[in-house]
């Protein structure tokens, strides 16, 4: 029985995926260099969990991002902002980052800088709950943000996102007392996805949970010489 095309379209896209991610992943690995991939729908709080969370980490770590997004630049200006360098990826009608654009950006960081000096390397990928959860691009760690205005259902109806990821990341919990959403429902919905995946709940408005957030990137500091999600406890 032969496997329709598109099947096997997709699977071969997959595969030349994951061929490059492993590629970048040994990159980072000779430059003992931690790689986080954030992901989230959009406006879930990616980039200002990264203006709140970059100064506070620039104190002792050594840091960049790579800056995933359609067609502008303007999260990756907000960043450059803070003083932490940027390289933007513009990825025009693709609803993601791939292996292959992440490799073009560290190509273009190299031009700026010597990853070997870094410590900590941020992907913010496009604003998307479904086609980032499917292309690995040599993360060490996958994060997830679910903003509490999304609802608690987004983890039961785009489970690989949640199943995917070390660490979910409850964004705008500030905003729970205007809202009918009960955070206890979420963490539920995440565990019965991944009963493994850390959960925190953050305010970068306020600054609520971001030290617990922090600890969590220590953590994995600590041990970036693995490739496996080793930190992952609920």
């Amino acid at each position: 029985m032969h496997m329709p095309l598109e099947d096997t379209l997709g699977l071969n896209l997959l595969a030349a995926n994951n061929h490059q991610a492993e590629h970048n992943n040994e990159h980072f690995q000779s430059w003992d260099l931690l790689c986080l991939n954030l992901m989230s729908s959009p406006g879930a709080g990616k980039t200002a969990l990264l203006e709140r969370s970059l100064p506070a980490l620039a104190r002792e770590l050594s840091m960049a991002v790579l800056e995933g997004d359609m067609t502008t630049q303007l999260d990756a200006d907000r960043l450059e902002a803070v003083g932490i360098p940027v390289v933007p990826i513009t990825t025009g009608r693709a609803c993601h980052l791939d292996a292959a654009m992440v490799s073009g950006g560290l190509k273009l960081l190299q031009q700026r800088l010597n990853p070997s000096a870094l410590d900590l390397l941020l992907v913010e990928n496009v604003g998307n709950l479904v086609c980032p959860a499917e292309f690995d691009v040599g993360e060490h760690h996958k994060v997830a943000l679910l903003s509490v205005t999304e609802g608690d259902d987004k983890p039961l109806k785009y489970p690989l996102m949640f199943r995917n990821a070390d660490v979910v990341l409850i964004t705008k919990v500030d905003l729970l007392p205007h809202l009918p959403v009960d955070v206890a429902a979420i963490r539920r919905n995440i565990h019965s996805i991944n009963p493994n995946a850390k959960v925190i709940e953050i305010s970068a408005l306020m600054g609520e949970g971001l030290d617990a957030w922090h600890i969590w990137v220590r953590q994995a500091l600590a041990s970036r010489t693995t490739t496996t999600p080793a930190l992952a406890t609920a």
